[in-house]
């Protein structure tokens, strides 16, 4: 069964440029890619109804004016898209649940009007909500230079080497070079300490997949800050990083991956706990 790959679409530049870099990613991996419009109604249909009817039919013209121009782009896999209805976030999640996804695309932000009326206030509760993997990209990223460099940020935290498989397939699918990049945020010897040996623990798991990868030690005040100037440092690809989600709710992503998400000028993967058995296996 093909790989399928999912991009949240509202027909803005953001959303374009996500799809432009699933066809990457799916050219690699060897995958299909599905895009997903959701119609968010604001009124009750029933006193709208041509106007719904309208948008929903230029929604579908546009999205086979998409397939035609990208399915040429892609060297084995098959473009599809779906229309829904609802809530954006539940459904992009939902879509990607029942089709075993992969892999999610979103665009970081939009902007204003009819070209984008959801992207940028749905992608942290898409991240949020997903199980599988979600890559988030602004449209000022160059997604043609491939996945040559990918920062995996380290910190004392139980559930952050979780995402290191999906870090060492990513970097075995694009021969990318992963950065380990401990980050001190406690001045603490014993939290210090910790972080350095989950980043040996990393590095020897790399090493033996025989991933290529360097260690970088870096003083942070706060974490966000260090992992960005750090992959703009380096010219780094891709950042990946755990949701974190809180306790107290389901939907509500951890402070260090909702600015993630929010402030990288550098693609984020957001790697859910639940789907560390999704993508890849791997054990610390």
């Amino acid at each position: 069964m093909k790989r399928q790959i999912i991009v949240a679409i509202d027909f803005s530049k953001n959303s374009q440029h996500a799809l432009e870099y699933a066809v990457i990613i799916a050219n690699t991996v060897s995958a299909d890619i599905m895009l997903v419009w959701v119609d968010k109604p604001e009124s009750d249909e029933s006193l709208y109804a041509n106007e719904v009817t309208e948008i929903r039919q230029e929604a579908k013209k546009r999205m086979e004016d998409w397939m035609k121009k990208y399915q040429p782009k892609l060297k084995t896999g098959k473009i599809t898209f779906k229309l829904r209805k609802g809530k954006v976030y539940k459904e992009v999640a939902n879509m990607a649940k029942y089709h075993d996804a992969y892999l999610v695309l979103a665009g970081a932000h939009g902007v204003s009007g009819f070209e984008s009326f959801w992207i940028g206030s749905n992608a942290n509760k898409i991240v949020a909500n997903c199980e599988c993997p979600v890559i988030t990209i602004r449209d000022s990223f160059n997604v043609k230079k491939g996945l040559r460099k990918v920062v995996l940020p380290i910190d004392n935290s139980p559930s952050t080497r979780q995402k290191v498989p999906f870090a060492m397939e990513f970097a075995k699918c694009f021969c990318s070079e992963i950065h380990v990049l401990q980050l001190f945020s406690s001045n603490l010897k014993a939290i210090q300490a910790q972080v350095t040996s989950y980043g040996n623990q990393v590095v020897k798991y790399l090493q033996e997949n025989d991933v290529k990868c360097v260690v970088e030690t870096v003083k942070a005040e706060n974490n966000t800050t260090a992992t960005i100037k750090y992959a703009e440092e380096i010219g780094a690809d891709l950042i990946i990083i755990m949701t974190e989600q809180e306790s107290s709710g389901n939907f509500i992503l951890g402070p260090y991956a909702q600015q993630m998400v929010n402030n990288s000028p550098v693609p984020v993967m957001s790697v859910h706990p639940k789907a560390t058995t999704t993508l890849a296996t791997g054990r610390f």
